[in-house]
């Protein structure tokens, strides 16, 4: 992951010396000889940087980093902790796992579409397809078909004849929706055991008749025990983790 950004910076000093070295108008593209186009220093540079201002949304919505983060947040919500851990460790922890899950498509990415961008063996639009497909073929793993056959209706498309010709305009929304559905159906699982402790103590409270103490007082230290006592922690970063399919 850092050669990546590392790769970032290096291609955005070496765009911005080439445009201050040369006067290079701004948008022009030739034909490299095969059919492709090459575009100017200062052109690369405004792609690079709008590529960075959607790096986030990029992030949550082609990454398996929606549904660790809803996992988590509806973990911590059936706990009962309200804001431990906070969101700045859940949004660390969703990361630093996505970043896990990922390395093999990132890897992949990087081999196919930056180093031979950077090696000048690709056209910019050649290698931005390429490095692009390590992504498209982790989307199309996760994606229901009824995801894609929704978004593929709402855009007007017919049908595919086949799942390469499925455009990034209809795999990112149905991917994300995917996810969503997936988060959600993991964390009612999660939630279960948790629910049946407020219950159970709820229940013991009544019949004690202190109906005036909240039960989430009282079920909150078993919560946390039964959590603890599991292994809470390793058993959901490891179920997250392998319940993404293999690219």
């Amino acid at each position: 992951m850092m050669r990546v950004w590392l790769l970032v910076v290096l291609l955005l000093l070496g765009c911005s010396d080439a445009a201050a070295q040369a006067d290079i108008p701004l948008l022009t593209s030739d034909s490299d000889g095969e059919g492709g186009q090459t575009f100017s220093a200062k052109l690369e540079l405004v792609a690079v940087l709008t590529l960075l201002s959607i790096l986030p949304a990029l992030f949550m919505t082609m990454t398996a980093f929606t549904r660790i983060i809803v996992v988590l947040g509806l973990l911590r919500q059936g706990i009962g902790t309200q804001q431990t851990p906070s969101n700045q460790i859940l949004i660390g922890l969703a990361f630093f796992l996505t970043v896990f899950v990922m390395s093999p498509v990132i890897s992949k990415s990087y081999e196919q579409g930056v180093q031979p961008y950077m090696a000048e063996e690709m056209a910019t639009t050649e290698a931005v397809s390429a490095a692009a497909q390590p992504f498209r073929q982790f989307m199309l793993a996760q994606v229901r078909s009824k995801d894609l056959m929704l978004f593929a209706r709402l855009g007007g498309h017919e049908g595919f004849e086949s799942r390469s010709d499925i455009p990034f305009s209809v795999l990112m929304p149905a991917f994300a929706t995917s996810e969503l559905k997936t988060a959600f159906q993991i964390g009612f699982l999660i939630l279960i055991p948790f629910l049946i402790i407020d219950l159970v103590v709820s229940a013991v409270l009544m019949s004690m008749g202190m109906v005036m103490l909240s039960p989430l007082i009282i079920s909150l230290p078993f919560k946390l025990m039964l959590f603890v006592l599991v292994d809470g922690w390793s058993l959901i970063m490891g179920t997250l983790a392998r319940s993404f399919q293999a690219v």
